[in-house]
């Protein structure tokens, strides 16, 4: 029992000024209103407005987008807690109902914008007092190839509530009602918990548990294959519709990331595989076993069981934090003051650990399924990144403080390498140095070169979904199992049962086309942190600006905030080239 991780709970109340799922049905209500009153004085009119009239127009978008955004993230966030409680589950499904009324209401102000000539449009974006969306207003406009006349926007809108939404909500429930038999526990356990074994140092324990896991993956398979299908052939239409080109056109114009730029990251880190295969050769050695299994990969080196308290976790984390920089860890600190983070792992409890950003009028939110493995303080270090970054661009304002998702994980992997890096420089011996080394070059494989493995699992579902029809389930597992093979080589053993393990990974559903962006943000932080360790305590001022401007400038602009160049064709391999040398150091304490 760990007092200080039971107690770490979220208050959500002040999303919705302490007045509960009524508060946030009161607030969704008042943003339709002010929505249909924004309607009727601008639908038609968004050409005619002038400099001033457009600066007022944007200020009340954000004001309904605010009262939108707490009552969606109150919604949200609740049925994380409990993904089984039918009130949080019908609560969450209002304010997705009343969600898409409001955007249905406001549709046309985006495509009237979009509509205007490209010198009316520049004219209007160098006004003053648009520094709060100007970005936002400018990013609208690549989209204008893409965007279908009101109408059918507008249906597109209200169908998904009842489409992608819920099936992207069955998908959740499903997931986290998954519970597995393990031969040592009192009865099932979470799927997350179950996950949580394959870091045990007992291969034993480990292979147990992924047989368990498999077994407890195996009956709901068939449905989540469907949902996947269904999904996928949404997006195809979709795309279609819209003239995307490829099936991850859109998620990459939404990154603001050019599909050559894209197909270059794929590129770069699937021709440097053999990086992976390596670490998991030297990892089986360190083991004393011939090849992994694929329940081995995350398997701690070392040979300790160590658990590590909430509460020390809560320091080592934040003294790193406050090391690098004391305003940082006066961020980060935050979090534990109030109740921003929810922490143990409990049934029914969504799996997985995520940062919110909900709102900049509110505070971010955390969660963890916190089970006291040192794996743990990593994952704690990592969404306190996300977590610290949306607390810093808050005062961007609400169209302007998230970034692209390929910028989303660089402040996340950033303060993770702090934590990891910290430990290294305090490690007594070669052997402890060692099993960290291990666990960032397991973060690294995980988040590179597994992430790109799993774009193209997506990438030939998508493909063979558009070409072939509807896959059965056994063709998912096919893909899965040869795209994960082209990893790994002949580093780690596959079998069949590891071919199902495809259908617990929500991204897939979630947001397809989402994964490589942990590859860009992973290799984008190493770069970052690189200039770090070159320019020393100079260097965190630039840093901090970086976190504070958000989303308020293209991913090229950013980079050079912290004096990194994203258009340069080397800028992969000079992040793929840290992890060589990590892993060459590992090698090396043999």
């Amino acid at each position: 029992m760990d007092p200080a991780l039971e107690a770490a709970a979220w208050d959500l109340q002040p999303l919705v000024e302490s007045r509960g799922a009524e508060g946030a049905v009161a607030l969704l209500e008042e943003a339709r209103d002010r929505a249909a009153t924004f309607a009727e004085a601008h639908h038609g009119r968004v050409a005619e407005l002038g400099s001033e009239g457009l600066v007022d127009a944007m200020r009340e978008l954000g004001a309904i987008s605010d009262l939108a955004g707490r009552a969606g993230s109150y919604a949200m966030l609740g049925f994380a807690l409990d993904t089984a409680d039918p009130e949080r589950g019908a609560l969450i499904q209002k304010a997705r109902e009343l969600g898409a009324a409001i955007e249905t209401q406001l549709l046309f102000f985006e495509l009237e914008w979009n509509e205007l000539p490209d010198d009316r449009a520049e004219q209007l974006l160098a006004a003053d007092g648009l520094d709060f969306c100007r970005h936002h207003l400018r990013s609208l406009r690549r989209y204008r190839p893409h965007q279908l006349s009101e109408p059918e926007e507008r249906v597109i809108t209200e169908l998904d509530v009842t489409g992608t939404m819920a099936l992207r909500r069955l998908y959740t429930e499903q997931l986290s009602a998954i519970e597995v038999d393990l031969p040592d526990a009192e009865g099932p356990v979470p799927l997350e918990l179950a996950l949580s074994r394959l870091l045990d140092p007992d291969r034993e324990v480990r292979e147990q548990s992924a047989r368990a896991t498999t077994a407890a993956l195996r009956p709901g398979l068939r449905t989540r294959a469907f949902l996947m299908n269904t999904l996928a052939a949404d997006k195809a239409t979709k795309d279609r519709l819209r003239s995307y080109p490829n099936w991850l056109a859109s998620r990459n114009l939404a990154n603001e990331a050019s599909d050559e730029s894209v197909a270059a990251l794929i590129e770069a880190v699937s021709g440097r595989y053999e990086l992976a295969r390596r670490w998991y050769r030297l990892k089986a050695e360190l083991l004393g076993i011939e090849r992994l299994g694929y329940w081995d990969r995350m398997a701690p080196v070392g040979d300790s069981d160590e658990r590590i308290p909430y509460d020390e976790a809560r320091s080592i984390v934040l003294d790193c934090y406050s090391g690098f920089s004391p305003e940082l860890g006066e961020v980060a600190a935050g979090f534990f003051e109030r109740p921003y983070i929810d922490a143990p792992a409990r049934p029914g409890k969504r799996g997985g650990a995520f940062c919110s950003y909900t709102v900049p009028s509110q505070h971010p939110y955390v969660l963890l399924n916190y089970t006291s493995r040192p794996y743990d303080v990593l994952t704690l270090a990592h969404e306190l990144g996300h977590g610290v970054h949306a607390a810093l661009a808050r005062d961007q304002g609400i169209f302007q403080f998230t970034t692209p998702l390929t910028l989303a994980e660089t402040a996340s992997i950033f303060g993770e390498t702090i934590v990891l890096n910290a430990l290294l420089e305090r490690a007594p011996n070669a052997a402890e140095r060692l099993s960290l080394l291990a666990g960032s070059l397991d973060g690294a494989v995980g988040a590179v070169f597994r992430q790109v493995a799993m774009n193209r699992f997506e990438d030939g579902v998508h493909t063979a979904r558009r070409e072939d029809g509807e896959l059965p389930p056994d063709r998912f597992s096919e893909i899965w199992l040869s795209t994960q093979s082209e990893l790994l080589g002949d580093a780690v053993d596959l079998d069949d049962d590891y071919g199902v393990w495809w259908s617990y990974i929500p991204h897939f559903v979630d947001t397809p086309g989402y994964v490589y962006a942990y590859a860009y943000g992973h290799l984008l932080a190493l770069s970052v942190y690189n200039r770090y360790l070159e320019r020393g305590q100079d260097f965190v001022p630039a840093y901090l600006d970086l976190l504070r401007a958000g989303g308020s400038q293209p991913p090229e602009e950013l980079g050079r905030i912290v004096g990194v160049d994203l258009s340069d064709p080397g800028f992969w391999s000079s992040g793929l080239d840290l992890i060589e040398r990590q892993l060459e150091e590992a090698e090396g304490l043999r």
